[in-house]
């Protein structure tokens, strides 16, 4: 008996340690997801990427594996062509995103990290899809407003995915708003952010979970009121928020 309640406590332990990845309530549940769906249909390149993200000490920074199978699918549903990303790390969804896209396809990623992304990038070269990616360093507000200064960017993105500094999803959004198309979506990453949107205020969290918590509810309330989109939240890996522009 001793030992079903060690080995229960363990599993919770766990389960609690990759919160951020899975909402699901056990981790075998997750796992059987996984390995039924996600990891047979997991292109060669994304399974090294993933696993060689695994080694690095930020890891916890990583799309998960179903979301990427996700995003894979998604822009292949909605004949995406042109893209963006905010928040790339080492680009396990940069790469999911540029193997969906046709040769001819684009996607502008932005980090403030370069050694991270160059961490992944020989993966992304030997895929064959390099050239689709226009990498900038640094943050990406000051880009997206120098976008928005010429009317041709007004519009001109089939997919916007930011997976990014939480405190700044509102700014992202004003700029974004006008540079997806109508039609067009946008994929705010993190919005169950631990499943700490429901915790009470008193909950024991992480320091980065409760910092980031109200920024990312403020994000969820005004997305839901936004007349310009209609929303999807959905609970693949620590949520994802997608937003279809209407106008």
């Amino acid at each position: 008996m001793a030992t079903n309640t060690q080995e229960q406590q363990s599993q919770a332990a766990r389960h609690q340690e990759v919160g951020h990845k899975s909402l699901l309530q056990t981790d075998d549940l997750y796992q059987y997801i996984l390995e039924t769906s996600v990891y047979p249909r997991e292109p060669q390149p994304m399974k090294e990427l993933r696993e060689l993200t695994a080694k690095h000490p930020w890891n916890l920074m990583t799309t998960s594996a179903d979301e990427g199978h996700f995003l894979n699918m998604l822009l292949k549903l909605i004949n995406a062509k042109n893209t963006m990303e905010i928040g790339v790390y080492t680009g396990y969804s940069l790469l999911a995103t540029a193997l969906a896209l046709p040769h001819d396809g684009k996607i502008l990623a932005m980090d403030i990290n370069r050694k991270n992304y160059e961490l992944g990038l020989p993966v992304i070269q030997k895929a064959g899809v390099a050239h689709k990616i226009e990498f900038k360093e640094g943050p990406a507000m000051p880009v997206l407003d120098e976008l928005l200064q010429d009317e041709k960017n007004h519009g001109s993105y089939d997919f916007i995915f930011v997976d990014a500094d939480k405190d700044n999803y509102l700014n992202y959004h004003k700029r974004l708003i006008e540079l997806v198309k109508v039609g067009g979506l946008i994929g705010y990453d993190h919005t169950l952010w631990n499943g700490s949107v429901v915790a009470p205020a008193d909950a024991p969290l992480r320091k980065y979970v409760r910092y980031y918590r109200d920024f990312v509810m403020e994000l969820n309330k005004a997305l839901a009121v936004d007349p310009r989109i209609e929303i999807c939240m959905l609970p693949v890996g620590d949520g994802i928020t997608l937003c279809r522009r209407l106008k």
